[in-house]
């Protein structure tokens, strides 16, 4: 368990990363595999920055605005 966890600290850090790139990875996934989604296809690349954007600002904003002194 402590590797996995020594893993999870080096790789990621913060659990609301680890959930946004997985979510990505998911939503992705599912564009390439189901053919109604065809047309979303060339737009993968655009969703993968703005959804690993998006997890990074929210992972920035909740340390940032947390309420520790």
């Amino acid at each position: 368990m402590k590797v996995i966890q020594a893993m999870y600290n080096f790789i990621v850090g913060d659990m609301v990363i680890l959930i946004g790139i997985a979510l990505i990875v998911l939503i992705l996934a599912f564009i390439n595999s189901v053919g109604a989604l065809a047309p979303l296809r060339g737009l993968t690349g655009l969703i993968l920055i703005v959804g690993v954007l998006a997890s990074l600002v929210a992972t920035l904003s909740r340390e940032a605005f947390s309420p520790r002194r």
